[in-house]
């Protein structure tokens, strides 16, 4: 599935990912692949995503939180995330 996360300085990542794990207001939720069409607002925390590597352009964004699941993260304050078929937007501050 592709994921795009933009702030309003700039593109942190566009790719494939195999799903992304995201702070909602009431929780975690995690997105996964043949997902439903969801739109929901997102909480302080960290954006997770799950893939085997980040683009080097995107890779000083991310800290890698484990190496055997190929975890990276992005910290956010606050956003909102936009799913269908397959392609993700989530817009973060």
């Amino acid at each position: 599935m592709n994921i795009k996360i933009l702030t309003p300085e700039f593109v942190v990542f566009e790719g494939e990912v195999s799903s992304v794990l995201l702070p909602g207001k009431s929780g975690e939720f995690h997105i996964m692949k043949n997902h439903a069409a969801i739109v929901s607002a997102l909480g302080s925390g960290k954006v997770r995503l799950y893939t085997n590597e980040i683009p080097q352009q995107y890779d000083s964004f991310f800290t890698r939180e484990n190496e055997r699941e190929s975890v990276f993260s992005y910290t956010i304050k606050s956003g909102v995330v936009e799913f269908n078929n397959g392609k993700g937007i989530i817009l973060a501050e």
